[in-house]
């Protein structure tokens, strides 16, 4: 599933994510698959360059973006200036990331809003696993040891 753009198809989109903001997909792979499909570059951008390496690298991510040592506004200038699509994106989480997003020229989507549109899973959204107490709870509920339960 893709977000609607115009011109969809035409791979006329660069797309970034802020770091903070990407951090929180439950499937950042899967994500980036996604978004390729229609856009053109695809990457992850933050002031913490190294952390973002280390992220791309852990989860075996292509990233389109040469950061060297840019800041999140450097990269976001360098990024517009040196690519050749209609639109710039980009999904970030904090007043910071709009700001740079619109200081720089680029269209700013907060993280939820893209999550939606795209049918992304946020790792928050995901159904998490009953802990051990409330296994027990469970358990105990449907006994007549509860009281109300086993009826």
């Amino acid at each position: 599933m893709s977000v609607t753009t115009e011109g969809e198809g035409t791979r006329g989109m660069t797309l970034a994510f802020g770091l903070s903001a990407f951090e929180r997909l439950a499937e950042p792979n899967e994500v980036i698959d996604d978004a390729r499909e229609w856009s053109r570059y695809v990457g992850v951008i933050a002031n913490d360059t190294d952390a973002v390496a280390s992220f791309v690298e852990e989860h075996d991510l292509r990233q389109d973006f040469d950061l060297g040592d840019r800041d999140k506004w450097l990269a976001l200038e360098g990024i517009r200036e040196g690519t050749d699509t209609d639109r710039h994106v980009f999904v970030g989480l904090t007043e910071d990331d709009r700001l740079a997003a619109e200081g720089t020229g680029w269209e700013f989507v907060p993280l939820h809003e893209a999550a939606e549109k795209a049918g992304w899973t946020l790792a928050e959204e995901r159904k998490r696993e009953p802990g051990l107490v409330e296994r027990v709870r469970t358990r105990l509920r449907a006994t007549t040891l509860w009281p109300g339960g086993g009826r």
